[in-house]
């Protein structure tokens, strides 16, 4: 009984962990990077059985399904990425002004295992966070995946190395996007070959030098010749972070570009300029050459091919050969020769001195040994009342073996 109560109370207590687990807000911000990560340890507890009840650790593959609530698909500025069922989920993305409010993401988590599914709803509350980031650099790292570096700690890591070439640590991380969602190609399934990763990072300090060294004249032409540009800050990174310096971009919002001028509105009236007078009737054309083209080279053509044709099925035939009067025919020839063969058979089947089997003959009476041609036997026309035993003839015979 109180194994029972212990028991009641766990399922209590998981179930008030995973409600609230799964209420708590959490709070993306307009223009910075979010990242959400689905663990795959925490659904794991989600399913049956319990790891405290039985005393098992499972890790089972996970696949996690996302959408937005009521709709089959997730907004328009979150996305969902998963390496393998053996790997955690990251919903990640960059919210807009336009996509304030709040928001609420359906996770259905399906045990690859088991096949059994959990299903989770994540509100999201989108709001501002009051900071101005005008100068952005766009940063391409191609020995990377999107997966590899959405962790918080990746990203922290990153920054710290570009704070020493920015000189400043006031940096945010304001996208991250994979290289597959810019054209890029997919990858060959081999060892260290990445899909690429395009990381824009903000800040309110402008471009430090070594930035903008990598758009000077001489840095662009040595990258027209797949040459690596010549900087000062290119080692201030760490080895396993390497970044394309020929694929930067500096993005100033501070310089704002006037927008193109609109058309100018008038009157709606086209300026008059004459009366537009058609022709009554169109002009001639002549369409002999026409006629000519369409329906008489055809005809031709087709007359040659059926004079072609008419030659090759007619006097082109095979087996047609210059008979000549003293050479017989191969085909009558050959028939005589079968008529021959087939004479000098009978003749010799005639000849033999064996006589014929006794069950041969048109008609043998295995008792009597009478022989009778079927054409003496008188006629029956009713062929049903012929005796199939020959005691019905006589029926004071004894059939009985001796």
């Amino acid at each position: 009984m109180a194994g029972d109560r212990s028991w009641v109370l766990f399922v209590t207590a998981a179930c008030l962990v995973s409600i609230s687990s799964v209420h708590a807000d959490t709070s993306p911000r307009v223009g910075l990077l979010f990242v959400y990560e689905l663990s795959k340890e925490h659904f794991q507890n989600e399913f049956p059985p319990f790891l405290s009840h039985y005393g098992i650790t499972y890790n089972d593959p996970i696949v996690f399904k996302c959408n937005l609530q009521n709709y089959p698909d997730l907004p328009r500025w979150l996305r969902y990425s998963q390496r393998s069922p053996g790997h955690d989920g990251y919903l990640y993305g960059t919210p807009a002004s336009a996509d304030q409010g709040r928001t609420v993401i359906e996770v259905t988590a399906v045990n690859r295992r088991t096949y059994d599914t959990v299903r989770q709803r994540i509100p999201f509350t989108v709001g501002t966070h009051g900071l101005w980031i005008p100068y952005q650099v766009e940063f391409f790292v191609p020995k990377r995946d999107v997966e590899e570096v959405l962790p918080s700690q990746i990203q922290r890591n990153f920054l710290n190395d570009l704070e020493a070439v920015w000189a400043t640590d006031r940096l945010h991380v304001v996208n991250i996007t994979s290289a597959l969602d810019r054209g890029g190609r997919v990858p060959l399934p081999l060892p260290g070959l990445k899909e690429g990763v395009y990381i824009k990072v903000g800040s309110d300090v402008p471009f430090s030098q070594c930035l903008l060294q990598a758009l000077e004249p001489m840095n662009q032409q040595r990258c027209s010749q797949h040459l690596r540009p010549i900087l000062s800050c290119n080692e201030w990174f760490s080895p396993h972070i390497h970044i394309d310096w020929c694929n930067i971009t500096l993005i100033d919002l501070t310089q704002v570009t006037p927008p193109a001028p609109g058309p100018t509105p008038g009157s709606g009236i086209l300026p008059s300029e004459g009366v537009y007078d058609p022709s009554d009737s169109p002009e001639d054309r002549e369409f002999y050459l026409d006629y000519m083209c369409s329906i008489m080279i055809p005809l031709v053509l087709a007359l040659i091919l059926f004079l072609l044709l008419a030659y090759i099925m007619c006097c082109r035939r095979e087996g047609v050969e210059k008979r000549d009067a003293k050479t017989p025919d191969i085909q009558l020839y050959h028939h005589q020769t079968i008529h021959d063969n087939t004479d000098e058979l009978r003749t010799m089947a005639g000849g033999r001195s064996v006589p014929r089997p006794l069950s041969t003959l048109p008609m043998f009476n295995t008792r009597t040994g009478e022989r009778m041609s079927p054409l003496q036997r008188p006629f029956d026309p009713d062929s049903s009342h012929i005796p199939l035993i020959l005691a019905q003839h006589d029926p004071n015979i004894d059939t009985l073996p001796r």
